[in-house]
């Protein structure tokens, strides 16, 4: 093939920040795309993180149907045996600036592409985490976008972070955290200061240093355009107010819908998980009442000690109701190898629980024994919630998780928040009042916001037209 044909022909390169809820939804884009008739895919990940792929997903027969994809992979600069857990999101984050920096760097300047009779990189769509692949398109000359796997209410809070700080709202001048902030525009009546991101409430450090460079960066740093994985019905007013700030937009959200809907409707699971699932849970909540299950599961970077684990057990004991929890194996901050279940818990539990390691979260979900998701407001997890009718309990922890649980309890008013609190009364009393005593309003607003999901990945919907727009800009490598 000519120089000149080569470099007229679309090739996307996905690279997502080395996090299982970062890997996920950025693999489900690239099936999409795939799909969506693109004919040179890449998927850039690390070692580490292929290898899980491998072991437990069917990524590879999936994506062996389509002749132009391919998985390319990169060290993240840690050991074998490394957690790769929040524990230590800082070695994370080390080795992403130390050694993905300039091996992507290295991959994209050189012939290698070529090499294997691939096309050059025409659009790269990089994870919202890190700013280096945008800095890299621009030298290339090339088209960048900007991957979130948050919602837009989180990214919108981050820009306007420094009109926060000049509005002597940030740092926190006293300890009254339900102060409203009114900065933000579209969130002046209901944001208070406990809801901000975790990083701008002083808990993460500068982690997130790069995200905060990206979306208030100069011209020069900002990609060509933004996706994130949203609906536009269920966030119109920030959106709105986002639009002006931003080149471009895309919606695409739920993206794990949105691709049961270009797989010609099919039911399937897009779950492109890095841990064993468990199926044994399934068949456990087949034997079980509609309705009747609280699901229970923080993700998979959420850690909690073992007093915080002991009073969800007692609150989720004391509660009376059944439960299927996920408690991975790396959950507890604090090992502890004399630490031993206390003997009423264990009874219990064989009386009314289920736990496993990792659960096939979408189809768990979806399930009709399922009533309730206590769940850490990972923004995945929202999505997955709401598609599936099921209202929610949030306890959220680091990142978006705290905007997000207060959008689900009072714009969206389908769950509710116990953000800032761990004690078994009030667990056990906010676990009935999920099931219970509040179940009927929050499923009356969960039965129109799975309705408004539903429609925006159908065809004709909001979602699905954007993934035809996303597909004719990458096409045409020119973005309007």
């Amino acid at each position: 093939m000519a120089e000149m044909d080569q470099k007229s022909v679309p090739h996307v390169l996905l690279f997502p920040f080395p996090l299982l809820g970062h890997v996920n939804p950025l693999l489900q884009l690239a099936e999409l795309l795939c799909l969506s008739g693109l004919s040179n895919v890449t998927f850039l990940t690390t070692k580490h993180h292929h290898r899980r792929l491998l072991s437990f997903t069917d990524a590879q027969t999936r994506f062996n149907s389509f002749p132009g994809f391919r998985f390319e992979t990169i060290s993240d600069g840690l050991p074998d045996d490394h957690p790769r857990s929040y524990a230590h999101i800082i070695d994370i984050f080390t080795g992403v600036r130390s050694v993905m920096e300039p091996s992507f760097r290295k991959l994209l300047f050189s012939n290698y592409f070529q090499s294997v009779n691939r096309p050059p990189v025409t659009c790269i769509i990089s994870d919202g985490l890190m700013s280096f692949p945008i800095g890299v398109a621009k030298e290339l000359g090339i088209t960048s976008m900007d991957f979130r796997v948050t919602g837009a209410s989180f990214l919108w809070c981050c820009f306007r972070h420094l009109n926060m700080v000049e509005a002597g709202e940030l740092p926190f001048k006293d300890a009254d955290m339900d102060k409203l902030i009114t900065s933000i525009p579209g969130m002046e009546s209901f944001l208070r200061c406990r809801d901000l991101p975790s990083f701008l409430r002083g808990r993460e450090g500068e982690i997130l240093d790069d995200s905060l460079k990206i979306v208030n960066s100069s011209h020069d740093l900002r990609p060509n355009a933004t996706i994130i994985n949203t609906f536009d019905d269920l966030e119109a007013p920030i959106l709105a107010e986002m639009r002006p700030h931003f080149p471009k937009i895309f919606t695409l959200g739920p993206l794990h819908a949105l691709l049961s809907t270009v797989h010609s409707g099919r039911s399937i699971s897009s779950n492109n998980s890095l841990y064993e699932v468990d199926q044994g849970c399934i068949t456990w909540l087949d034997s079980q009442q509609p309705n009747s299950v609280v699901y229970v599961s923080f993700g998979s970077i959420v850690m909690m000690t073992h007093t915080q684990m002991l009073e969800f057990w007692y609150g989720l004991v004391n509660s009376g109701k059944r439960f299927l929890w996920v408690i991975r194996h790396d959950f507890v901050i604090d090992k502890d190898e004399s630490f031993q279940v206390p003997a009423d818990l264990t009874s219990e539990t064989k009386e009314r629980g289920y736990i496993v390691e990792w659960s096939p979260q979408e189809e768990v979900l979806a399930h009709p024994a399922v009533g309730g998701f206590l769940t850490h407001s990972g923004w995945g997890s929202i999505l997955e919630s709401m598609m599936a009718g099921v209202p929610m309990l949030c306890w959220p922890q680091i990142g978006d998780h705290h905007i997000n649980s207060r959008f689900v309890s009072e714009v969206w008013k389908v769950g509710l928040d116990m953000k800032d609190t761990c004690d078994r009364l009030t667990i056990e009393k906010m676990v009935n009042d999920l099931m219970d005593t509040k179940r009927d309003e929050l499923m009356r607003s969960m039965e129109e916001i799975s309705q408004l999901a539903r429609k925006s990945v159908g065809k004709g919907g909001s979602s699905y037209g954007n993934l035809e727009a996303l597909v004719n800009s990458i096409s045409n490598t020119i973005l309007s």
